[in-house]
């Protein structure tokens, strides 16, 4: 048999999937995968059941439904201050992983160079390699995750196409400063280049951290795309209605990529995504602010356990130091441990890294978690904190 492609044959079953396998084995809690274990705004779900039955069940338009692009540009007037023309500068996507995916195929040809920033969504470097480009990693350390400007400076060059980052970031639950965009969009103009930006946890920041798009600063708006995700906005994930916000003369690639990829996203979803993204701004207050609580819920109980937590300032996600508790295996044999043991199940850091010697001590817990599930999983890690011995917890095997 002829040999398939090397790339996907190369590339594993992601971490997601192993850990979230595992944890149905053993019955685990899993606050491994970012998902909430509850439903979105009944509103929104009552609106696409709705459009199910009025008659509009063929083919929408490729770059979607005219509601939510309408709703799309009204949400960057609304939110961020940007003025943006829905039946040119928008394109709807079944999913962000689309989205990224559409925006990185409208712009990067083979040989050019893509600056990616590690720890980073396990999508991203595969997608890139796939396109015939050429990654160039830049990392964030723990515990602050500050931007190595120097490190970033270095990886731009003349073959730079593109820069692919998140804000906020997952796993980190890091929000990049206006000082850090500042310095990266000053990178993005000198090199003449585009920004791909994450930004699917837009509406998830905390404890007054707001979310900048690096598309407001000066001379970013004709280069960037900017995802969003409905997914995260209204805690409907299994929906995978994404969306790109772009410039006009960026738009028509974006929408041939998504063309070729899925051509379009369910119409119902799409006109429940757009009665969402209307809602007033204490249904946005009040997501941030739930999430927050649930957050607390699970640091403080992860301390008191004797787990060093990194600060969260946005994202679905706590990450936690083994070593504090004495665990001396590394991060995989940790997650596996307590999946198996504990039947709670996180996702080793060292996922999100593609460059040598990651920091391979940190643990990543989902908190967009009920609260009794997340008090039910402290108890179990309590326990088996307790049975292994306090200062003495030793890697499974």
């Amino acid at each position: 048999m002829q040999p398939m492609n090397h790339l996907l044959s190369a590339t594993g079953t992601t971490i997601f999937t192993v850990m979230s396998a595992l944890a149905v084995q053993h019955g685990a809690i899993n606050l491994g995968q970012g998902f909430p274990d509850y439903d979105g705004p009944e509103d929104v779900i009552e609106a696409a059941a709705a459009a199910l039955k009025d008659g509009r069940n063929q083919y929408p338009p490729m770059t979607g439904v005219p509601e939510l692009r309408r709703a799309v540009a009204e949400a960057n007037r609304r939110f961020y201050g940007l003025e943006v023309d829905p039946d040119r500068e928008v394109v709807v996507t079944s999913g962000a992983t689309e989205a990224i995916t559409a925006c990185l195929m409208a712009v990067l040809n083979p040989g050019d160079e893509c600056v990616l920033i590690e720890p980073l969504y396990d999508t991203y470097l595969p997608v890139v390699k796939l396109l015939g480009a050429v990654p160039k990693l830049v990392r964030l350390s723990p515990p602050k995750w500050e931007l190595p400007r120097a490190e970033l400076a270095a990886a731009f060059g003349p073959k730079t196409k593109a820069v692919l980052f998140n804000t906020p970031m997952n796993p980190t639950g890091k929000v990049f400063t206006a000082a850090e965009l500042a310095f990266l969009a000053d990178l993005i103009e000198r090199h003449d280049c585009y920004a791909i930006c994450d930004e699917v946890y837009e509406h998830l920041t905390y404890d007054g951290w707001k979310h900048i798009p690096l598309m407001t600063l000066p001379g970013m708006r004709q280069r960037c795309m900017r995802i969003g995700s409905a997914g995260k906005t209204f805690s409907l994930t299994g929906w995978k209605v994404g969306y790109v916000t772009c410039d006009a003369a960026l738009q028509p690639n974006v929408a041939k990529a998504h063309q070729n990829l899925t051509f379009t996203t369910p119409p119902n979803l799409q006109r429940a995504v757009a009665v969402g993204l209307a809602k007033d701004d204490a249904y946005f207050d009040g997501l941030s602010g739930e999430l927050a609580e649930r957050r607390d819920l699970l640091t403080r109980g992860l301390q008191a356990l004797g787990f060093e937590t990194l600060p969260v300032m946005g994202s679905y996600f706590v990450t936690a130091d083994i070593r504090s508790i004495g665990f001396t295996g590394d991060d995989v044999a940790f997650c596996r441990a307590i999946t198996e043991e504990a039947k709670v199940t996180a996702i080793p850091v060292t996922a999100f890294y593609a460059g040598p010697n990651p920091p391979n001590h940190y643990a990543r817990f989902a908190f967009c978690k009920n609260a009794a599930v997340l008090e039910e999983a402290l108890a179990r890690l309590g326990a088996w904190v307790a049975a292994r011995g306090a200062g003495s917890v030793r890697a499974a095997g």
